[in-house]
């Protein structure tokens, strides 16, 4: 499926603290940290252009010298990964389904040493927003009840609705299941031929529970779409079957809203062009390179022949 990136939540940088030379090297796939070990002590490492000491820290920016090729330091996100779906009708929120019906999954990324989450589930004939995570602890922290974390819904209503109805829906009425109430309700116009369109906003996600509730004012719903859950809207160019990965910041304020740490932001490495030595020093001191400084580089003024 086609790929958007999401519009950031936040654009703050993460902070992140200096690690050791070999953990950096090790993540960045160079080798295991005990033989990288071995080839610091033994001096085939360098950093900014001097030998690495077992032990040594090295920071974003800084620059590694390892069997014969030039590296950056950059920092990284979390390997944990979370992206918005756009879910069509007639898509089931389950891995597999004994009635072979498509399923959200059927249209997400492949990912490995992880699986998605949803966090939260929709109905067959519900579409909208789908927020899928890697991270377990955080799609049970927005889940659970105690962090009332809102979800909101756009409805198209067949038929009338009363101020009465709305009242008793805020207010709170008995289903099935228990008592359950909207958070809010806002009538946002457009609908024809007696449909209507209304956000509603739940604090759960119980079974259908949007449905019940207004089935328990006698009132269908014709249509209903996710449009955002706590601080993830539904992008809008964002199509059906189409998933938009959110940024390792976004995840980290998802996570800060349920008062979840923050992931660590890890170090790794860049590969740069094999420079020449004095290139690279030039280039760390902020330098440009002479090596070039007698080449004629204006064009000939004689005619071609």
């Amino acid at each position: 499926m086609k790929k958007q990136k999401a519009p950031p939540l936040e654009s703050e940088q993460q902070a992140h603290k200096p690690e050791r030379l070999q953990k950096i090297m090790a993540t960045a796939g160079l080798g295991s940290r005990r033989g990288l070990e071995r080839q610091i002590k033994a001096g085939e490492v360098r950093v900014n252009d001097s030998v690495a000491t077992i032990g040594q820290l090295a920071d974003v920016g800084d620059r590694i010298k390892f069997e014969g090729k030039n590296w950056k330091v950059i920092a990284t996100g979390s390997s944990q990964r979370s992206l918005v779906y756009n879910k069509k009708t007639g898509e089931v929120t389950t891995r597999s389904d004994p009635e072979h019906r498509r399923t959200v999954f059927d249209n997400l990324p492949a990912i490995g040493g992880a699986r998605w989450i949803a966090v939260g589930r929709l109905d067959i004939n519900t579409s909208g927003l789908l927020l899928m995570t890697t991270d377990g602890e955080l799609a049970n922290a927005m889940m659970h009840p105690s962090n009332q974390v809102d979800r909101e819904y756009a409805c198209r209503i067949f038929g009338e609705v009363t101020p009465d109805q709305i009242a008793k829906l805020k207010k709170g009425v008995t289903l099935d299941d228990g008592p359950a109430h909207f958070s809010d309700i806002v009538a946002s116009g457009g609908g024809s031929e007696g449909n209507h369109w209304y956000h509603v906003t739940l604090l759960e996600g119980r079974n259908r529970e949007v449905r019940r509730l207004w089935d328990s004012q006698g009132v269908t719903v014709s249509r209903l779409k996710r449009v955002r859950y706590g601080a993830v809207f539904l992008p809008k160019r964002l199509r059906m079957g189409e998933w938009s990965e959110l940024s390792t910041k976004d995840h980290q304020v998802l996570r800060e809203d349920v008062g979840l740490e923050s992931l660590p932001v890890q170090l790794s490495l860049k590969a740069e062009k094999n420079l020449r030595d004095s290139d690279l020093r030039r280039k760390m001191h902020g330098k440009k390179s002479t090596r070039y400084k007698n080449v004629d580089k204006q064009r000939p003024t004689g005619k071609r022949r």
